[in-house]
């Protein structure tokens, strides 16, 4: 009889705006050595369709969704969501992949590798007045710089077209806005991968790079040809990465 292999749980977190489906290219991708949970931030399904603006509420969120143990993927605010997880409950997280995260989405005294907040609150001001322009151009920048931009944007723009409610997306940004791990990460000690695209122009490098440094046990990947979604980009190299982080 041939030993039955172990399949380890990984848990996917998707970023701001994007939804769940974001995952239906790289999910089947890991699918054959892991058993795959694509949860939907709360807001983002038709089971919860409340808005929620705190980080805290978020990981209680997943963690029930969750299985008891698990290895966690997240992208952007999915990886925000992701770290703050890991931190409060290293008992369910045992590994933590993070794609184009920061600890600290605004800038602040001492963090430049950030988005500035005004340049937040306006974008939420248009977000309110027009907000299917709105969208469009956050695709073309998550895009930009990207080998493969056109592609990249085809993809997201039909996420955000079919997104969640108004409130969700401002909830959202309110957490993008009041989140600040830097003096969390040093205590998130599982191990860790973080990946991040040279050309992000949504998170710099310089964030992600500074976000494996400062965790005790991570290992930092620059995608050099991808911008602010790598893993719609360049699937089978982001896979396969992951599929040997997570083995």
């Amino acid at each position: 009889m041939n030993a039955t292999a172990v399949v380890r749980d990984v848990v996917l977190l998707h970023g701001w705006g994007s939804g769940s489906r974001i995952w239906d290219d790289l999910a089947p991708r890991l699918a054959p050595r892991f058993r795959v949970h694509a949860l939907p931030l709360p807001g983002y399904d038709a089971v919860s369709a409340r808005a929620v603006s705190s980080l805290q509420v978020t990981v209680e969120y997943v963690a029930r969704a969750a299985p008891r143990r698990c290895g966690v993927i997240g992208w952007s605010l999915g990886g925000e969501v992701a770290l703050a997880w890991a931190r409060r409950m290293p008992q369910q997280v045992e590994r933590l992949a993070l794609i184009a995260t920061t600890p600290c989405f605004t800038g602040r005294p001492g963090w430049r590798c950030a988005t500035a907040p005004a340049v937040l609150d306006e974008f939420g001001r248009a977000l309110a007045a027009d907000r299917d322009g709105t969208l469009a151009r956050f695709v073309a920048v998550q895009a930009r710089g990207d080998s493969r931009a056109q592609q990249v944007a085809g993809v997201l723009q039909q996420l955000y077209r079919s997104g969640p409610s108004d409130e969700v997306l401002a909830a959202g940004l309110a957490v993008l806005s009041d989140t600040d791990l830097r003096r969390e990460i040093a205590r998130v000690m599982q191990p860790a991968l973080v990946l991040h695209g040279a050309r992000d122009c949504i998170v710099p490098a310089a964030a992600g790079r500074r976000l494996a440094q400062a965790l005790p046990h991570a290992r930092f990947v620059l995608l050099r040809t991808c911008a602010h979604a790598p893993f719609l980009s360049r699937p089978r190299q982001v896979a396969t990465l992951l599929r040997e982080f997570f083995r």
